[in-house]
Protein backbone atom coordinates (compact mmCIF):
# COMPACT_ATOMS: atom_id res chain seq x y z
CA UNK A 1 0.00 0.00 0.00
CA UNK A 2 3.00 2.59 0.82
CA UNK A 3 4.46 1.93 -2.55
CA UNK A 4 1.09 2.49 -4.45
CA UNK A 5 0.84 5.76 -2.61
CA UNK A 6 4.57 6.72 -4.11
CA UNK A 7 3.29 6.08 -7.34
CA UNK A 8 0.45 9.08 -6.55
CA UNK A 9 2.68 11.27 -4.32
CA UNK A 10 6.06 11.56 -5.96
CA UNK A 11 4.96 12.27 -9.49
CA UNK A 12 2.46 15.63 -7.76
CA UNK A 13 5.45 16.42 -5.43
CA UNK A 14 7.58 16.95 -8.59
CA UNK A 15 4.31 18.62 -10.13
CA UNK A 16 4.46 21.19 -7.11
CA UNK A 17 8.22 22.09 -6.66
CA UNK A 18 8.22 22.78 -10.96
CA UNK A 19 4.76 25.00 -10.83
CA UNK A 20 5.41 26.44 -7.11
CA UNK A 21 7.43 29.25 -8.54
CA UNK A 22 5.23 29.91 -11.66
CA UNK A 23 1.91 30.00 -9.39
CA UNK A 24 4.34 32.54 -6.73
CA UNK A 25 5.91 35.03 -9.70
CA UNK A 26 2.99 36.97 -10.90
CA UNK A 27 4.77 39.56 -12.52
CA UNK A 28 1.84 42.61 -12.67
CA UNK A 29 1.19 42.20 -8.52
CA UNK A 30 3.83 43.29 -5.76
CA UNK A 31 5.69 40.90 -4.12
CA UNK A 32 7.99 40.70 -1.04
CA UNK A 33 11.49 40.14 -1.35
CA UNK A 34 11.30 36.80 0.71
CA UNK A 35 8.63 35.53 -2.05
CA UNK A 36 10.52 36.41 -4.56
CA UNK A 37 13.91 34.82 -2.70
CA UNK A 38 11.46 31.34 -2.17
CA UNK A 39 10.74 31.70 -6.22
CA UNK A 40 13.98 31.86 -7.48
CA UNK A 41 15.36 28.99 -4.56
CA UNK A 42 12.34 26.83 -6.71
CA UNK A 43 13.36 27.77 -9.69
CA UNK A 44 17.23 26.94 -9.13
CA UNK A 45 16.59 23.66 -7.92
CA UNK A 46 13.44 22.41 -9.81
CA UNK A 47 15.34 20.81 -12.49
CA UNK A 48 17.32 19.16 -9.77
CA UNK A 49 14.43 17.57 -7.82
CA UNK A 50 12.43 16.62 -11.12
CA UNK A 51 15.54 14.69 -12.50
CA UNK A 52 15.66 13.26 -9.09
CA UNK A 53 11.75 12.55 -8.63
CA UNK A 54 12.10 10.79 -12.16
CA UNK A 55 14.98 8.76 -11.69
CA UNK A 56 13.27 7.34 -8.12
CA UNK A 57 9.63 7.06 -10.35
CA UNK A 58 11.89 5.17 -13.09
CA UNK A 59 13.38 2.40 -10.41
CA UNK A 60 9.72 2.54 -8.75
CA UNK A 61 8.16 1.18 -12.35
CA UNK A 62 11.21 -0.96 -12.52
CA UNK A 63 10.93 -2.73 -9.65
CA UNK A 64 7.00 -3.25 -9.68
CA UNK A 65 6.63 -3.81 -13.32
CA UNK A 66 6.31 -7.54 -13.38
CA UNK A 67 4.38 -7.92 -10.25
CA UNK A 68 1.74 -5.16 -11.43
CA UNK A 69 -1.68 -5.69 -13.40
CA UNK A 70 -2.36 -3.77 -16.04
CA UNK A 71 -4.31 -1.15 -13.59
CA UNK A 72 -1.03 -0.46 -11.76
CA UNK A 73 0.77 -0.93 -14.74
CA UNK A 74 -0.98 2.32 -16.27
CA UNK A 75 -0.60 3.92 -12.88
CA UNK A 76 2.92 3.67 -13.44
CA UNK A 77 3.48 4.31 -16.98
CA UNK A 78 1.59 7.71 -16.16
CA UNK A 79 3.82 8.56 -13.18
CA UNK A 80 6.75 8.49 -15.33
CA UNK A 81 4.98 10.28 -18.36
CA UNK A 82 4.39 13.03 -15.58
CA UNK A 83 7.41 12.96 -13.91
CA UNK A 84 9.22 13.02 -17.36
CA UNK A 85 6.97 16.46 -18.39
CA UNK A 86 7.81 17.94 -15.24
CA UNK A 87 11.55 17.32 -16.01
CA UNK A 88 10.89 18.37 -19.36
CA UNK A 89 8.98 21.90 -17.93
CA UNK A 90 11.39 22.94 -14.74
CA UNK A 91 14.01 23.59 -17.80
CA UNK A 92 11.73 25.82 -19.54
CA UNK A 93 11.43 29.82 -18.84
CA UNK A 94 7.14 30.00 -19.53
CA UNK A 95 7.87 33.58 -18.94
CA UNK A 96 9.59 33.82 -22.53
CA UNK A 97 6.34 32.82 -24.03
CA UNK A 98 4.30 35.19 -22.31
CA UNK A 99 6.83 37.73 -22.99
CA UNK A 100 7.13 38.38 -26.58
CA UNK A 101 8.43 41.09 -28.71
CA UNK A 102 6.38 43.11 -30.57
CA UNK A 103 6.78 41.68 -34.64
CA UNK A 104 5.78 44.71 -36.41
CA UNK A 105 6.50 48.06 -33.56
CA UNK A 106 5.05 51.07 -34.69
CA UNK A 107 5.80 54.43 -32.94
CA UNK A 108 3.79 57.57 -33.56
CA UNK A 109 3.99 61.14 -32.44
CA UNK A 110 2.51 61.72 -29.31
CA UNK A 111 -0.48 63.75 -30.90
CA UNK A 112 -1.68 60.99 -32.78
CA UNK A 113 -1.28 58.51 -30.21
CA UNK A 114 -4.89 57.83 -29.33
CA UNK A 115 -4.41 54.56 -27.50
CA UNK A 116 -2.28 56.14 -24.76
CA UNK A 117 -5.08 58.08 -21.77
CA UNK A 118 -4.16 61.18 -20.33
CA UNK A 119 -3.98 59.64 -16.89
CA UNK A 120 -1.79 56.05 -18.87
CA UNK A 121 1.92 55.82 -17.02
CA UNK A 122 4.31 56.40 -19.48
CA UNK A 123 8.46 55.36 -19.12
CA UNK A 124 9.91 58.60 -20.67
CA UNK A 125 13.33 59.00 -21.68
CA UNK A 126 14.97 62.31 -23.17
CA UNK A 127 18.42 62.38 -25.31
CA UNK A 128 19.35 65.74 -25.62
CA UNK A 129 16.71 67.60 -27.32
CA UNK A 130 14.78 64.61 -28.58
CA UNK A 131 12.29 62.59 -26.57
CA UNK A 132 10.09 59.37 -26.44
CA UNK A 133 7.71 58.04 -24.33
CA UNK A 134 6.73 54.27 -23.90
CA UNK A 135 3.52 53.45 -22.13
CA UNK A 136 3.74 50.95 -18.96
CA UNK A 137 0.35 48.85 -19.95
CA UNK A 138 2.44 47.99 -23.12
CA UNK A 139 6.31 48.03 -21.88
CA UNK A 140 4.52 45.12 -19.10
CA UNK A 141 3.85 42.44 -21.84
CA UNK A 142 6.94 43.17 -24.06
CA UNK A 143 9.47 44.15 -22.03
CA UNK A 144 12.07 45.65 -24.24
CA UNK A 145 11.65 48.13 -27.00
CA UNK A 146 14.58 48.69 -29.96
CA UNK A 147 14.41 52.40 -30.93
CA UNK A 148 15.86 55.35 -31.61
CA UNK A 149 15.36 58.69 -30.13
CA UNK A 150 16.33 61.32 -32.32
CA UNK A 151 19.91 59.88 -33.55
CA UNK A 152 20.56 57.65 -31.05
CA UNK A 153 20.05 54.17 -31.08
CA UNK A 154 17.92 53.22 -27.24
CA UNK A 155 17.16 49.78 -26.01
CA UNK A 156 14.36 50.91 -23.61
CA UNK A 157 13.49 48.09 -21.06
CA UNK A 158 10.74 47.79 -18.29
Amino acid sequence: MLKGAAIVALPLAVVAVVALPLVLDQPFASQTPRVMAVIYALRRWSPAIAACGFAAMLAIAIGRWRQSRRVAKAALVAGLVTTAAALWFSRQNPFEWMFNPLHQPAFVPARTAGFVDPDDLVLAVRVGDDSAAYPIRQMAYHHLVNDRIGHTPAVVTY
